[in-house]
């Protein structure tokens, strides 16, 4: 094994990377994008991929079954603000948005989107209000997802406070529209339910008839992904699980980190995992 590549600390880790390493073509590896691919940025339309990311891809993705990106983005704006549309090499590319329910294939550039929910748009035209009378502080801002709806407190000048405040009303108002709410790293999400990042990895690796999987994340929204890979592993299908460490002070999130068999530096780390993953076999 190449010896600059970092070790997994538990055993089922270092199990999933030896497989993997040892048959790549059986393999999937699915990413997260902010805070995995690309550094969290206070503007979200502001983040792009890491400048080692799209490399490493190219390099690796030819010798493996498939590639994932799972994003709570728009398929679309992650296929932008990662460079993914036209690569030569990045065929077996995909890019499961807006947690699953939108598709996007790098073979063909098609993407699949689902039907608008009405709840979505009904949330949109009462959040400026909700937000008012809750007291929102300066600094709060909607970032419109189109299939859903992001209230970001990274600008405001107590970010834990603010989500603290919010995150009550935001629950209540997604509620009555038939959402469900996605916590992040001060961001709270109101999106339609019935899909999440588990959900969408499962079924493109049952799609793929995958073998061994790689699975890295930095937030919340990760925990689903990290279970359904724990679900393969306990039925026999070896599997490693990358928290990327946050490159903000104070925002790594504990949960995903404890469950992780490795922690890398943020989406530098996980682009130099990706470059080093196969480089010497």
């Amino acid at each position: 094994m190449d010896s600059a590549l970092p070790a997994p600390t538990t055993d089922a880790g270092r199990a999933g990377l030896a497989a993997l390493r040892a048959d790549p073509a059986e393999s999937v590896v699915a990413l997260d994008f902010d805070g995995t691919l690309a550094p969290i940025v206070a503007d979200p339309a502001a983040a792009r991929a890491h400048p080692d990311v799209l490399p490493a891809l190219t390099r690796l993705a030819p010798r493996l079954r498939a590639v994932a990106i799972v994003t709570g983005r728009p398929a679309e704006l992650a296929v932008a603000y990662a460079g993914l549309a036209d690569v030569p090499g990045l065929e077996r590319l995909t890019v499961l948005g807006a947690y699953g329910a939108e598709r996007w294939d790098a073979a063909t550039g098609e993407t699949r989107l689902p039907p608008p929910d009405p709840g979505v748009a009904a949330v949109r035209a009462e959040l400026p209000a909700v937000l008012d009378r809750s007291g929102a502080p300066e600094g709060t801002w909607v970032e419109d997802k189109g299939r859903a709806l992001a209230v970001h407190t990274r600008r405001t000048a107590d970010p834990a406070a603010a989500f603290a405040l919010l995150t009550e009303p935001l629950r209540d108002l997604a509620e009555r529209h038939g959402l469900t709410v996605e916590p992040g790293r001060q961001v709270i999400e109101l999106r339609p339910p019935g899909m999440d990042k588990g959900m969408a990895l499962e079924a493109f690796l049952a799609e793929k008839k995958a073998g061994p999987v790689l699975y890295a994340g930095d937030d919340l929204g990760d925990l689903a992904a990290f279970a359904a890979v724990e679900k393969r592993r306990g039925e026999g299908q070896p599997g490693l699980l990358v928290c990327s460490g946050s490159t903000v002070a104070g925002e790594q999130v504990t949960a995903l980190a404890e469950r992780a068999d490795l922690v890398v530096p943020g989406p530098a780390g996980v682009a130099a995992l990706l470059s080093g993953l196969l480089s010497d076999v």
